[in-house]
């Protein structure tokens, strides 16, 4: 779902089978917005860590958006230890270096395994307790990913995802209410009906909003 985040209009939305990558929320939302005639040049584009794929990531930039989006959380091996975002990864060198000054390569299929190099590690207790050490498993699109963690900590990006998220999430409060489920069976039948809901939320949004002619059409007076 698409969702204008000033006014809370929804302005494409699908319905899709739940299982399988190719279905899953950034793989549709990033779909969508390729498809919306209305958009002709970069803007900024919200959405929750659900959008914060690597994939969903490259794709918005690639086509120039700006993603404000949460990103995905990183989780520690150990509760309170080091995550990926403690070890440095080269691209260049095809390296990743721990938190203790240890380099390794990057094998073919995106790992990195510390190995040996864990056994007399004085910062062991806080990186694995696997009795091979440490293995990293980078994203193909993990320079993407750490380069967005890092600009979700400014200021600025904070702000803009504050100011437009109540709107976003608002509008699908409006569209969940008392329908968490889908009524009928089949894909087809129930983007059907998602497509009618979302047609009388935003009629029902632009008269609260006010309606107003000019030009033979119709537009909100707020």
């Amino acid at each position: 779902m698409v969702v204008e985040p000033d006014t809370g209009l929804i302005t494409a939305t699908r319905l899709t089978a739940a299982a399988g990558a190719a279905n899953g929320d950034a793989a549709v939302g990033i779909a969508l917005l390729a498809e919306d005639d209305s958009i002709t040049g970069p803007i900024e584009v919200l959405g929750d860590s659900a959008y914060g794929t690597g994939d969903a990531l490259a794709a918005l930039a690639t086509t120039g958006h700006t993603a404000v989006i949460k990103p995905w959380p990183l989780r520690a091996a150990i509760p309170g230890g080091f995550s990926l975002e403690d070890f440095t990864v080269d691209p260049a060198a095809g390296t990743a270096t721990c938190p203790h000054g240890i380099a390794r390569p990057i094998s073919r299929t995106r790992t990195v395994s510390f190995g040996a190099a864990c056994r007399d590690c004085p910062l062991r207790a806080r990186c694995t307790t696997a009795g091979r050490g440490r293995i990293l498993h980078l994203h193909p699109h993990e320079a993407i990913q750490r380069a967005h963690r890092a600009r979700a900590t400014d200021p600025a990006f904070q702000a803009a995802y504050r100011r437009h998220r109540p709107m976003v999430e608002r509008s699908i409060a409006w569209l969940t209410r008392r329908n968490r489920r889908v009524p009928y069976r089949g894909v087809t039948n129930n983007d059907a009906w998602l497509h009618l809901r979302v047609a009388a939320i935003n009629l029902r949004r632009l008269l609260t909003l006010g309606l107003t002619g000019a030009d033979r059409r119709w537009a909100p007076t707020s």
